[in-house]
């Protein structure tokens, strides 16, 4: 059996603190969407590629058709002059189960490259699926976990001068925080040829709520609540809307909430907490984009210059490698 190798910076004990403080003020943050058996189980039956969620399928497609491309774009200009057969350390933000990130170390691999694999999440089972994945495969792996919407998280991420290294943000992950403020972050951790692959969700007010407002979401979604003893049918509706970022044009986001419909109570860790009927509690929306207002935060909120565009064979989901101007 591979050993996993994985640094902790987000423990346990942390995340259940977040827990606690985060339901007393009637929210659920993103990082608590995969920390439980449950929602993990509910995320990983969320990627089949049969559910009417199509952005995990959307990326998974578009980095397998795009992969040996990218690492063909990755040469002496994106190794500060040490040629394709250099060492490249790929750094997936938002990691989950890797499996989108094995596709890229592959490429990376038949292209010559010897790769390291630091992927980063704060759900300790998907880092360990991930990090399991890539020494499987033959490669050196070492899981972070940590928030990587933390800024704090950068100075773990810090790599001597001169190494090449790749970020992946991949399967919409840039849509589930807020997206200039953390691109902003991201600009400054990395340097002079430095690669970033991200993606994100084209928006479409016809097509982008089917793939949210639906059975399998809907699990995914009320997961860290039924953690909780909850049961939707039973307790209450989670509510889903659609909005527009009145800071960013082009900019909108699936907003989505808990709506008690009867008086309820929850133990959680020994305390006792209170929802009254028709009290609510808002969980992480998901950013979406237009093409253009996606590559002009890109540009204007991270300092990044597009180096290629892909897109989704329904027009609905952008890929774009890119580089620090």
């Amino acid at each position: 059996m591979s050993r996993i190798e994985i640094d902790v910076l987000l423990t346990e004990d942390r995340i259940a603190e977040e827990f606690l403080a985060a339901i007393d003020r009637r929210s659920v943050p993103e990082k608590l969407f995969y920390w439980t058996p449950l929602s993990v189980a509910a995320w990983l039956e969320l990627c089949r590629d049969d559910q009417p969620y199509r952005n995990y399928s959307r990326s998974y497609r578009l980095v397998s058709r795009h992969a040996a491309e990218i690492a063909g774009l990755l040469g002496p200009a994106a190794a500060g002059g040490g040629g394709p057969a250099g060492e490249m350390e790929v750094v997936s933000l938002g990691a989950g189960q890797g499996d989108k990130d094995l596709l890229v170390l592959e490429a990376l691999r038949a292209g010559g490259r010897a790769v390291r694999y630091r992927p980063v999440d704060s759900s300790q089972a998907l880092l360990e699926l991930a990090v399991a994945r890539a020494t499987g495969a033959a490669f050196t792996a070492r899981g972070l976990k940590a928030d990587f919407a933390d800024p704090g998280t950068a100075e773990a991420l810090a790599s001597p001068a001169g190494s090449s290294r790749l970020f992946l943000l991949l399967g919409n992950t840039l849509g589930a925080i807020d997206p200039p403020e953390f691109l902003r972050n991201l600009g400054r951790l990395l340097r002079r040829g430095d690669r970033l692959l991200l993606d994100g969700e084209i928006f479409s007010p016809a097509d982008t709520m089917s793939g949210y407002d639906n059975p399998a979401n809907r699990r995914f979604a009320f997961a860290p609540l039924a953690s909780l003893g909850l049961e939707e049918s039973r307790d209450g509706v989670l509510e889903f809307e659609t909005r527009s970022d009145a800071r960013l044009e082009g900019v909108h986001l699936i907003a989505k909430q808990f709506r008690a419909t009867r008086p309820l109570t929850v133990f959680l860790a020994g305390k006792r907490l209170e929802l009254r009927a028709g009290e609510t509690i808002a969980m992480n929306p998901s950013w979406k984009y237009s093409r253009a207002a996606f590559l002009r935060i890109l540009r204007e909120a991270g300092g990044f210059q597009t180096v290629r565009e892909y897109l989704s064979g329904d027009e609905r989901f952008l890929m774009v490698l890119a580089a620090p101007e």
